[in-house]
């Protein structure tokens, strides 16, 4: 049996072994994103020389693109600004997807040495893809200062049910940690940190089966974060701060390159967009194309929140905008796309479709699964 039919079989077993469980086990209400998609885009240059992964961001690819928009608040731009400034750079090669990160760190510290601790535990940066932006089938990578990695695979978001894989490993991953200070001594101030990462295309055999590497023009749904606790220092060592009435730690801060208008990252319906080019960095300027059917897409995305609350209050899912109390929303006629969207059910399924006149369908289910059908089918 050849690799790629292994892989195939494996993924098949897994769904028919995730289908056996409850339907309703997974269909609790869901938290709406306080804030429609910010649409975050960033062009995706070739590195035009080998990449030495050192956390330092020294290579003359590096110097010659751009930095993305700077972190804010994972919640949007309605909340406080970050205290500390967080950005990332892309490049991509025939082997490696390149993330470089800057993080601005007065007081640089980390605990955790052993891999796949809970890194968020820690102050972190952390990466997420979704390479065909179905929302499922989906990596993430979390690192410290002290560069101790935690990688996983997520089948669903954990609100569709997960599972997430904890024992997935990236083969092959590069890392590497620059303190541009001193870490875990309180006795001085830093500057921050830096991170480099490389991650081979050959790990896509378990989140994008289609293929390894992405092709020229693809956009990719991604987004990137930091988590950041405050502190204090006692008997010379970095500790959580605290709330004096209660004695718990308090909360951390969680910043992103695209707000999710909820905290919580697993929403891959809010991230970013990354779109690879075959320019090597530095020889020309490009610009990301936006997504053509990013509006009917979460115009689907609001049927869903509806549905699964609607379902978690009556124990039944709604046939009709009307019932969903949706028929009046102006932004669910999206030019191009017959309305209203035809919405089926039985006794624990729903599904929602957009159609055009082309005969190109968006669907979109109970569990969060958005695909297309038709002409340019994704």
């Amino acid at each position: 049996m050849t690799g790629k039919r292994h892989f195939k079989l494996f993924w098949m077993i897994l769904a028919l072994v995730l289908l056996s469980f409850p339907l309703f086990s997974s269909l609790d209400r869901v938290e709406q994103p306080k804030i429609s998609p910010a649409l975050r885009y960033y062009m995706c240059f070739r590195a035009d020389q080998p990449m030495v992964i050192d956390g330092k961001l020294s290579e003359e690819s590096w110097k010659k693109i751009y930095w993305s928009e700077d972190f804010v608040e994972i919640e949007g731009k309605s909340k406080a600004k970050p205290r500390y400034k967080t950005r990332v750079k892309l490049l991509w090669d025939d082997d490696y997807f390149y993330v470089g990160a800057e993080l601005e760190e007065p007081h640089v510290w980390a605990t955790l040495k052993e891999r796949d601790s809970i890194i968020y535990l820690d102050n972190d940066f952390e990466v997420f893809v979704d390479p065909d932006g179905d929302t499922h089938n989906y990596y993430e990578l979390e690192i410290n200062a002290l560069d101790t990695v935690w990688d996983l695979l997520l089948v669903k978001p954990y609100r569709d049910g997960g599972p997430a894989i904890h024992s997935w490993d990236i083969q092959g991953l590069k890392t590497a940690v620059y303190v541009d200070g001193t870490l875990n001594n309180p006795g001085d101030k830093d500057k921050g940190w830096s991170v480099e990462i490389a991650i081979p295309w050959n790990v896509l055999r378990e989140a994008a089966t289609f293929k390894k590497k992405p092709e020229p023009g693809e956009l990719w749904r991604m987004n990137f974060s930091r988590v950041e606790y405050r502190t204090l220092v006692e008997n010379g060592t970095y500790v959580k701060a605290r709330d004096p009435k209660t004695g718990q730690n308090l909360a951390e801060d969680n910043w992103t390159w695209a707000p999710q208008g909820v905290i919580n990252i697993h929403y891959p319906e809010m991230w970013g967009y990354v779109q690879f080019t075959a320019t090597a960095a530095g020889k020309a300027k490009e610009y990301c194309e936006e997504d053509p059917e990013a509006e009917v897409k979460w115009a689907l995305r609001r049927i869903y929140y509806r549905e699964r609350n609607f379902f978690a209050e009556k124990g039944s899912f709604a046939l009709t905008l009307e019932e969903l109390n949706l028929a009046r929303e102006k932004d669910l006629k999206i030019k191009g796309w017959n309305y209203p969207p035809v919405i089926q059910i039985t006794d624990s399924l729903f599904e929602a479709i957009y159609a055009n006149k082309r005969g190109e369908k968006w669907h979109l289910r109970q569990d969060g699964l958005i695909w297309k059908t038709g002409l340019g089918e994704k």
